[in-house]
């Protein structure tokens, strides 16, 4: 098994219809500089590693950085970070992002022992392991079990918007739910056997992408 690498990530989404945010792949700072006037700032800076798993736990990633000198002193602080954590990674470089506006959200998937391919919907980014408001469901769903789904987690008032804020696009995200579906039912080559999507950023426009896991065989 393998994980796929940020682009061939990428392109996978946006193969099923799920938008991914631009990004780019910096070697240095002064080029992950020029990559964020480019984007425009805020930026998100991200390790590009096949060795690394979990980008945040081993300081992989700095957000909302405002100018170049941000962004240059974050890439120094990526790199020193996760070589502190994980001596032998092989970095490829540093993955320079605009940084996303909305709620939080994942959308996973794996093969299970018993059931086969189910799907997972619940509130994102660093709520997942601390909240755990997470729903699954068998795959392939239909619209309605999107639906369902997202009315399940108990952030779903979150998502139907408080203190003023606006409801999110829920149908984007519906459709979001579909892709995921259909991708890991249809997918044999490569076989997908994980799949994370944290976060996926929502608000009243747009479902958007702005980090993937996926490992295939």
């Amino acid at each position: 098994m393998r994980k796929l690498s940020d682009k061939e990530a990428a392109k996978l989404l946006n193969r099923w219809g799920i938008p991914y945010t631009e990004h780019f792949l910096a070697e240095s700072p002064e080029q992950a500089a020029r990559f964020a006037d480019k984007v425009g700032y805020p930026v998100v800076l991200k390790v590009e590693s096949p060795d690394v798993i979990h980008k945040t736990e081993t300081g992989g990633v700095e957000i909302n950085l405002r100018d170049r000198e941000d962004v240059r002193r974050a890439f120094s602080n990526i790199k020193r970070n996760v070589k502190k954590n994980i001596p032998k990674a092989r970095i490829k470089g540093v993955l320079v992002q605009k940084m996303l506006e909305g709620r939080e959200v994942i959308v996973g998937s794996n093969i299970d022992p018993q059931f086969g391919p189910v799907i997972m919907f619940g509130l994102g980014g660093i709520f997942v392991e601390s909240l755990k408001d997470v729903t699954f469901r068998v795959i392939p769903i239909n619209r309605n079990d999107a639906k369902e789904m997202i009315k399940e987690i108990k952030g779903y008032k979150i998502l139907r918007g408080v203190r003023g804020m606006k409801p999110i696009n829920f149908r984007a995200l519906e459709n979001c739910l579909l892709a995921v579906s259909e991708m890991m039912w249809k997918s044999r080559k490569p076989a997908i056997k994980e799949l994370d999507i944290n976060p996926l950023f929502v608000n009243e426009k747009y479902a958007v992408a702005a980090d993937v896991r996926i490992i295939v065989n």
